[in-house]
């Protein structure tokens, strides 16, 4: 249904968590190298439960990957660092919902590169982000409401 791509991701719990979601969803999850874990981590398979064999799994190397597979306007940067609200989009099915690594997000870089693909959560400015695990959760839901498939 839809694609989610972990550029650099650090936390094996989140992928896991974001693997079981895809799987869920009948998504596709995209892990864009290096990781800070391997695809054996204990903890990685605890939080992707006996679903992770399920998973429809692609590995990369880069983001450019991504971006020579799917229509750029169809690949969404999941920031703090943009304005729009992920609920202003209107989403199909295959999109692409690219969220950056737990410590530091997508670099910006990235983002002043595609300047109308950026989409956040607004959140209080007390904290300075959400869970990786709950904002692909919070993007991926919105998605499927809006094009109306209840599994």
């Amino acid at each position: 249904m839809f694609h989610i791509v972990l550029f650099e991701p650090e936390i094996p719990q989140n992928t896991g968590n974001i693997g079981r979601l895809c799987v869920g969803t009948e998504s596709t999850l995209h892990l864009i190298q290096p990781m800070r874990f391997i695809l054996t981590d204990k903890a990685l398979k605890r939080a992707g439960l006996d679903y992770w064999p399920n998973l429809n799994l692609q590995i990369h190397n880069s983001i450019e990957e991504i971006y020579a597979m799917f229509p750029q306007e169809r690949i969404f940067l999941a920031s703090t660092k943009v304005k729009k609200c992920y609920w202003d989009i209107k989403y199909q099915k295959d999109d692409v919902f690219v969220f950056g690594p737990e410590s530091r997000g997508l670099p910006i870089e990235l983002l002043n590169k595609y300047p109308e693909q950026g989409i956040r959560i607004p959140m209080s400015n007390k904290i300075r982000s959400i869970n990786l695990a709950n904002s692909v959760a919070i993007i991926m839901y919105e998605a499927v409401r809006q094009i109306n498939c209840f599994f």
